[in-house]
């Protein structure tokens, strides 16, 4: 079986995401995110489905990663990561609020949130509407003065209009903006690691 064209189709693809996405947008992220470490905040992130995983995985490079001896660390924390609290609460306050039940227990005024999803929180499906848990936790964290960042796919969606700074993944299919959003995490953590390691 010769799958050569279906590679290079996808390669090429991936190749007018990078021409397109907001190099902007992805500095505006990086500096909030800067923000957010020199004034000691903590910083949540969030996602659904396969963007859990990124927003786990993004948790723990901020931490580990950009950590530089002599300079201010990340305090970030995914919010998917206790699999028991997470069944309690969606058997008992229902799935849109995993995410905003936790906040209450452990955010404090101005601290900072990052949302990860392919759809940015729109849409419907059998399950009624998508992802509402990402957006209200993101109206949570605003109403506490805090800062959203979203890393997105598709066309935005809700979390597009209410992040302070919001990286879309210009394309409508879902293995690359998850795929893309790992490229962006990594690619977010190595330019903060090389800034703090050279002072800039």
């Amino acid at each position: 079986m010769n799958m050569f064209n279906e590679i290079t189709d996808y390669f090429a693809e991936v190749k007018k995401i990078i021409e397109s996405i907001s190099k902007e947008d992805i500095n505006n992220a990086i500096q909030i995110l800067n923000e957010a470490r020199l004034a000691g905040k903590k910083i949540f992130i969030i996602g659904n489905g396969g963007s859990a995983s990124t927003a786990t995985h993004f948790a723990c490079d901020l931490n580990k990663y950009t950590s530089v001896e002599g300079e201010k660390r990340f305090k970030a924390l995914s919010l998917e990561d206790n699999i028991p609290l997470l069944t309690a609460l969606v058997n008992d306050e229902g799935w849109d609020k995993v995410y905003s039940y936790q906040l209450e227990n452990l955010m404090d005024d101005g601290d900072y949130l990052v949302v990860v999803s392919v759809h940015g929180g729109a849409g419907k499906d059998k399950a009624g509407l998508w992802s509402q848990n990402l957006t209200l936790a993101a109206k949570m964290i605003h109403d506490r003065g805090g800062k959203v960042i979203g890393l997105v796919g598709f066309d935005g969606g809700a979390i597009k209009s209410l992040a302070d700074a919001c990286v879309t993944v210009p394309i409508n299919s879902t293995p690359h903006v998850e795929g893309f959003h790992l490229i962006l995490t990594h690619m977010i953590c190595s330019i903060i690691k090389d800034k703090l390691s050279t002072n800039e």
